[in-house]
């Protein structure tokens, strides 16, 4: 498929808590997500399972529970951008990532599985993404009761992405291999 400029979602297009990390997206989102996705691998490569088991307080999650994390919140959203870009009407339901992350056991993992588990993702969501035509990616749909577009969806995943990679280098004190 030719290159589609997106462009960046207006206010309408999401619901206000996904503000911060739509702001955070200031570029094309496949841009932002090829170049996020690398970033990302190169934080976690070379971590020890040991460091990937710090938290930076009592009672945060671990560096393998977010990056688990990352990876549920990048699937259920992916998921939502395929149903309303394929024009499914049906209003998709919410979920609680702190349930998904209690659950998951992530933290029970290596975190080189983790980090291309999470590859895989974001290989999928960019072959997903990089196949919608422009009506694709103009569609709105509704996801936890809110409105929300395909393009709005990919900002959010990236700057989902951005966010907790900024939180694993200032919190966690993550440089990167």
């Amino acid at each position: 498929m030719a290159s589609i400029t997106v462009g960046h979602p207006e206010a309408t297009e999401y619901a206000a808590p996904y503000a911060g990390y739509v702001q955070l997206v200031t570029e094309e989102p496949l841009v932002a997500l090829e170049w996020q996705g690398r970033q990302t691998q190169v934080l976690l490569a070379g971590l020890t399972d040991a460091q990937a088991g710090h938290r930076y307080a009592e009672g945060k999650w671990t560096v393998r529970d977010v990056a688990g994390h990352m990876g549920d919140v990048e699937r259920v959203l992916s998921y939502r951008a395929l149903r309303i870009a394929r024009a499914d009407a049906t209003a998709l339901p919410g979920f609680d990532e702190n349930a998904y992350a209690d659950v998951a056991g992530a933290d029970r993992r290596p975190i080189g599985e983790l980090a291309a588990e999470l590859a895989a993702v974001r290989s999928a969501t960019l072959a997903l993404f990089r196949g919608f035509d422009a009506a694709a990616w103009g569609r709105r749909g509704v996801a936890n009761g809110s409105p929300v577009s395909v393009r709005a969806l990919a900002h959010i995943i990236a700057g989902h992405e951005r966010h907790h990679g900024e939180i694993l280098r200032t919190r966690y004190g993550l440089t990167g291999a």
